[in-house]
């Protein structure tokens, strides 16, 4: 049979995996993914991923590509797969592309939604989805020294030290600081649209602005951490259970 490109778009909570990538000796969504895919396709199917999201990092919209020569329609693929994985992780679109096609080198915008709870008491019930504090945030200001990292710049000072990439160059679309408030809690929601993401670079940015949202930084701290361009001028890395990789556009 002709063989098949297939764009999956892939669903996960990532809090009982060692992120997306295999990596031997640990638990990985993309190693579960490709035991599922080999007994549907075989012991060669493997699956490529266009983001590599950390561990206990959250996903609705990751995208993954298979090559496949099996007969079964591309629109049966979604519940074939998803009935071979744990209940953690599901394929919720399957499409047809071309031969060629590339699932990282075409990416044009993705976004991530990081989401904070402000309470005295904890959302146990949200708790694997969520940063929690007990101390309320000032979104106005979140929101302005959000604002400073929209653009195309170097963003050196937010990439983890273990980013060894020359170029750390993104273009950031939107960077949005929202709240909402549910009784004595306040729910705060950063969203950061770019072209591409170094490693750490949106849990270090919430970090920041959370220094803003406590009073300890004014906004104009965020511009300068990004001329500084030196990990140690951003602000402490936010824990991973907060952030969901929402979508990828291609």
């Amino acid at each position: 049979m002709p063989v098949r490109c297939v764009k999956l778009t892939i669903a996960y909570d990532g809090t009982d995996y060692h992120g997306w990538q295999i990596q031997p000796g640990f638990t990985t969504v993309q190693g579960v993914l490709t035991d599922a895919l080999r007994t549907l396709f075989g012991p060669n199917a493997r699956i490529c991923g266009a983001s590599r999201t950390d561990a206990g990092v959250h996903a609705l919209g990751q995208v993954g590509l298979i090559q496949i020569d099996s007969p079964i329609p591309t629109e049966n693929l979604v519940r074939a797969i998803s009935d071979r994985l744990p209940d953690d992780i599901v394929i919720t679109d399957a499409e047809q592309v071309r031969t060629g096609f590339d699932v990282i080198g075409e990416v044009t915008n993705k976004l991530y939604r990081y989401t904070i709870h402000c309470g005295a008491v904890r959302p146990v019930l949200r708790l694997r989805y969520c940063w929690h504090l007990t101390l309320k945030l000032d979104a106005t200001p979140m929101d302005a020294a959000a604002k400073l990292l929209v653009g195309k710049k170097d963003f050196k000072s937010f990439a983890s030290a273990a980013d060894s990439r020359d170029d750390s160059v993104r273009t950031i679309f939107r960077c949005d600081v929202t709240e909402k408030i549910e009784g004595e809690n306040q729910w705060v929601y950063i969203e950061v649209e770019s072209d591409g993401f170094l490693y750490n670079m949106v849990r270090n940015i919430v970090g920041s602005l959370v220094e803003v949202g406590l009073g300890r930084w004014t906004p104009d701290r965020i511009g300068e951490a990004l001329a500084a361009q030196d990990r140690r001028a951003a602000g402490p890395i936010a824990p991973p259970n907060g952030l969901c990789l929402m979508w990828i556009r291609y």
